[in-house]
């Protein structure tokens, strides 16, 4: 399967697109992309989608974000424990967990008559180690970073730049990837994952 880098600069793809939904998290890289959809004057609105695997702050990142840049941001709640086959949590979970989460922003961002989905995903990502990358071409969702040949280094320069509060935010992977591959995910076991970091109840 392709994943092109570099094949089309941003600008190029802000004059295509003028109208995106984004699959947020209020990380480094969807940050950046909002910021930069922004400033090009493309119409732009943010999903964000609350589920058991994310860390407690996000949410608050995100809201922050947001509000920075005046950005029209919607929360969306999903179930994943109720998806038996990510909480299987067999070798393709985070394919199916992408497929799960885009697909949720999809139900929703097509009501709001948004027909294309960008993400953050950037041109150091790499394929071969991260499976979520065919359901973003299942479903075609498009990445203008990785599209524009933008490195992670880039976002984080192009970020402070910007005065982005998450210019230099580390990259955080979900709590799910903490439950050895294998091993039923539940409630419980994501609770203990967070104890483990120092949340208690699930706060910090």
């Amino acid at each position: 399967m392709n994943f092109p880098i570099g094949t089309e600069s941003f600008e190029e793809f802000c004059q295509k697109h003028p109208k995106v939904a984004l699959a947020f998290s209020g990380g480094c890289d969807s940050s950046y992309l909002l910021a930069a959809l922004l400033e090009k004057g493309v119409e732009v609105k943010a999903y964000l989608v609350l589920s058991a695997f994310l860390y407690p702050f996000e949410r608050e990142d995100a809201l922050r974000v947001a509000s920075e840049l005046s950005a029209d941001l919607e929360i969306i709640e999903a179930d994943v424990l109720s998806e038996e086959e990510v909480c299987a949590n067999e070798p393709d979970r985070c394919y199916r967990c992408k497929r799960f989460i885009f697909g949720t922003i999809q139900d929703h961002m097509k009501k709001d008559g948004f027909t294309v989905l960008v993400d953050g995903t950037n041109a150091d990502d790499d394929p071969s180690r991260r499976p979520g990358f065919q359901a973003l071409a299942e479903l075609g969702v498009l990445s203008p970073l990785r599209l524009a040949g933008l490195t992670k280094e880039e976002v984080r320069e192009a970020s402070q730049k910007r005065s982005l509060f998450t210019w230099d935010k580390p990259n955080f992977s979900c709590l799910a990837t903490k439950i050895e591959q294998g091993t039923p995910i539940t409630d419980t076991r994501l609770l203990e994952v967070l104890e483990s970091e120092g949340y208690k109840n699930g706060t910090a």
